[in-house]
Parts: structure tokens; sequence; C-alpha cells
């Protein structure tokens, strides 16, 4: 029966509620939010309008030919690595012949006092400065395509184009300038030959040709005449001899070595004498022995040079791949 009669209650004072609202009621709506949400509401479709806008525009084929993206290729890799490889192969084949230097020159006491003064003519600092030079070029190309420097590859690079530009010159000069080549070479020969007591280095030289090649002197046997030792003026008992080097049979029972084979060789005639030691003189035995080798040379000529200039052109590759990757 209540419930169907109209009933009013009396508003008592604790029982009043705020109807303002305030930042503790957030569900209620505020004065003027319906103004501010139609003005975030455009904001936001004009962002979303420009973003699409500008998404087409960098996904069109011009902004893609201006910023293109550069990857490296298998190929890439493997002509990096194959670089690498070659450069880590050539370094340790300087540091072998770095080594081989500083013992040939500590072996012959070379830095001793008494030697110091001729060390810029001995032939081990050669060997010397072309293991330094090796070792320190093949390791600036290995490290440098290996981190991807372009300063080492630039470096590298340029010494490896030099090195076949004077190697083709040296290859010119010396088809153009065979016969003072020649003079030259019988030169030094003769001068190996005056200092073969006094200097272990053209004394190992000069046998390791004459029994290699089976050779006595440059042009004969007779060409040992230069030496104070073995000239028959001589007064110790090499005079009028030749080195053992220079014998048919220099093994007595083949085990014993005869230092004393080619003693007082030059005094005998050709007949007799060539029995005992070599007759024909090592400059043309060095000749001919080119030309029974010409086709082995030649190859092997031709491999060094190819594999420089594919050394050259790999370097060059990768520089190319670096400078496109870094832009």
């Amino acid at each position: 029966m209540r419930r169907f009669l109209p009933t009013k209650r009396f508003p008592w004072p604790w029982l009043r509620r705020d109807a303002t609202p305030n930042e503790t009621s957030p569900l209620l709506p505020k004065a003027g939010s319906t103004k501010n949400n139609a003005e975030e509401l455009a904001l936001v479709t004009t962002d979303f309008q420009a973003g699409t806008n500008s998404g087409q525009e960098h996904n069109s084929p011009t902004d893609a030919r201006i910023h293109p993206c550069y990857g490296y290729s298998f190929m890439d890799y493997f002509l990096k690595y194959f670089l690498i490889m070659c450069n880590l192969l050539f370094t340790v084949l300087g540091l072998l012949i770095l080594a081989l230097g500083v013992w040939g020159l500590i072996s012959k006491e070379s830095f001793a006092q008494e030697k110091i003064s001729s060390i810029g003519t001995d032939p081990m600092l050669v060997v010397l400065s072309v293991g330094f030079l090796l070792t320190a070029l093949c390791l600036s190309g290995c490290v440098g395509a290996l981190r991807e420097n372009r300063c080492l590859l630039k470096l590298f690079s340029a010494t490896v184009l030099v090195l076949i530009a004077a190697q083709v010159i040296v290859a010119i000069v010396a088809h153009t300038l065979q016969d003072q080549i020649e003079g030259n070479l019988r030169s030094g020969m003769l001068v190996a030959m005056a200092r073969y007591q006094d200097d272990l280095d053209l004394r190992f030289i000069t046998d390791e040709i004459q029994s290699n090649l089976q050779c006595c002197g440059v042009d004969n046997y007779r060409d040992w005449e230069i030496n104070i030792y073995y000239n028959c003026s001589a007064p110790g008992v090499l005079a009028c001899g030749v080195p053992a080097t220079c014998c048919v049979d220099p093994l007595e029972n083949g085990t014993v070595w005869n230092s004393q084979c080619g003693v007082g060789a030059q005094l005998l005639d050709e007949f007799t004498a060539q029995s005992v030691i070599f007759l024909g003189g090592c400059l043309g035995e060095i000749f001919r022995w080119i030309e029974h080798h010409e086709g082995l040379i030649g190859i092997i000529v031709t491999v060094v040079f190819g594999v420089q200039i594919l050394i050259l052109f790999i370097t060059i590759r990768l520089l190319e791949r670096i400078n496109r990757h870094k832009v």
C-alpha cells in the first residue's frame, strides 16, 4: 500500500549531496567539456591524415631512389674474407723472412763493433728489409679488411698498385738492357769470387751456384785466379786451386767431404782437368738454366702478377661497398 502512495522525503541537511563537478568526480561531465572534446578530435584527425600523407610520400619511388639501402651480398663477404686470408698468409711469410734476416745478422755477429761499419753491404740486410716491408704491407691490408678501415685499405691498394707498376717497368727495362745486365752480372760474380774467403754470404751463394749448376768460375775454371788465395802467386796451400764445389766428386767414398780436391786444378790442361773439376763457367749455365725453365718461370711470374692484380681488384671492390654502406 505504501508503495502506491506518493511520498516525499524531507531534505535533511546531512543527506544533501554536492552535484558540482570537481577533480574527485572524474566520471561526471565537466563544464565546457563538449567543446574541448570536439577540438581534440579535430586535432587527432588532422594529425592522422598528415601522417598518412607523409607515409605515402616516403613510400614513393622518388624517395626510395634518393635514399637507397645497400647491403652486403654473399660475394662481398667472400671477397672480404678471401682478402683477409691472403694477407694473413703473406704476413706469416713476411714474418718468416724477417726472422731469417735477423737470425742471419745475429749468427754472423754483424752487430759486433768491428763489423758494424760494413753492415750496410750485408746481403742479410736486404732479406731483413724485404721481410719487414712485406709484413707491414700485408698486415695493413689484413687489419683494414677485417675492421673495414678505409684509410688502411687505401694505403694498401696504393702500395700494391705502385709495386705492380714497378714490376712492369723492371720487366721492360730488363728486356731492353739484356746485354748490360749480363755485363753487370759478370762483374758481380767476379767480385763475389774475389771476396770468397772474406764474406760468408757471398761464399754460400757461390758454392750453391757452382754445386747445383755444376760449373766453376764465371767463364771457366781459370777465373779463380782473381782470388788472392787461389792465385798461383799465393803462398798458401790453395794456390793454383779451385773451391771444392768445383770438383766433380768432392765426396771421398761418398761420405767424407774432401775440401782439397781442387788443389792445383789450374795447372792442369782441360783434358786432364775435366775428370777432376767442372770446366764450364757459371754465367753461361745460368742463362742456359733460364732458357730451359722458361715456361716454369713464365707461369710463376704470371701467377704472382695475377695474384697482385686480383688482390688490388678485391680491395677496390671492398672499398666501394664500404663507402656505399657508410653513406
